[in-house]
């Protein structure tokens, strides 16, 4: 298997991408959250690239359908009907509804990895749906791409610590050695970093920035939910410029 780890889509074109397998991470909290929304009932996530990109989508939209959702500086964006908080998409809240996401980091790399065949919404909490989706969907690329959001265009931690647990999952039971050359740096570096944290999820994700910066806004359960492995065994795919369950 061609595993590639992507630290930010910065600088990631769509040929990178395309036609390929592609995760995307952004645990803290966007990819969370979406999985989250998607499990109590949401219709679909329309991810935008901005605040007013999510605001021009809006009236295209019935409003009793749809409710606007995101964050700038991690708290909810004004005017917004819902943050970006795994703990707030509840089944009374966005059951049947469609929601319009712009966050700082997640889905502006979710649009930059939209050329990808299928994009797949990758978290802790639907890690094992998300490896045996991959592995499924690279049985006829043998190839994998997983995009970590990062925090602000920088390197961030925790998507970089769970990509290394998928890369590790998706290779086991094959031989390093033999796959040695089908990984790029990232996937290296990733690898080793989940390694070093070992098997606790809660470990490196209290540790990084953005859990720092979400625990001082009094977000702690949003880390702590985050941080919850196998809650919800569905994977949300994102065509068409909508995510949603595939098949579904």
């Amino acid at each position: 298997m061609k595993l590639s780890v992507y630290f930010t889509p910065l600088g990631l074109t769509p040929a990178a991408v395309a036609g390929k397998p592609v995760i995307v991470l952004d645990v803290l909290r966007a990819t969370t959250t979406i999985v989250a929304a998607l499990a109590h009932g949401a219709r679909a996530v329309l991810p935008t690239a901005s605040s007013d990109e999510a605001l021009n989508l809006a009236p295209n939209i019935e409003k009793k359908d749809r409710l606007l959702t995101g964050e700038r500086r991690c708290v909810r964006i004004p005017g917004f009907d819902l943050g970006n908080s795994p703990l707030e998409m509840t089944a009374e809240v966005v059951a049947g509804k469609t929601l319009i996401m712009a966050t700082t980091n997640g889905t502006p790399a979710l649009v930059a990895a939209e050329s990808g065949r299928p994009v797949m919404v990758g978290a802790v909490t639907n890690f094992t749906a998300t490896v045996r989706a991959a592995r499924r969907a690279s049985e006829d690329h043998d190839e994998v791409a997983i995009i970590c959001s990062g925090k602000e265009k920088f390197f961030a931690l925790e998507d970089a610590y769970v990509a290394g647990r998928l890369a590790i999952s998706l290779l086991s039971g094959k031989s390093r050695a033999k796959n040695a050359h089908h990984l790029n740096d990232g996937a290296v570096a990733a690898m080793d970093l989940a390694r070093r944290y070992g098997t606790d999820w809660k470990k490196p994700l209290l540790a990084s920035h953005a859990a720092r910066d979400l625990i001082e806004l009094k977000f702690k359960p949003d880390v702590l939910a985050a941080a919850e492995p196998v809650r919800n065994d569905i994977v949300p795919v994102y065509q068409d410029k909508r995510i949603t369950l595939s098949g579904r």
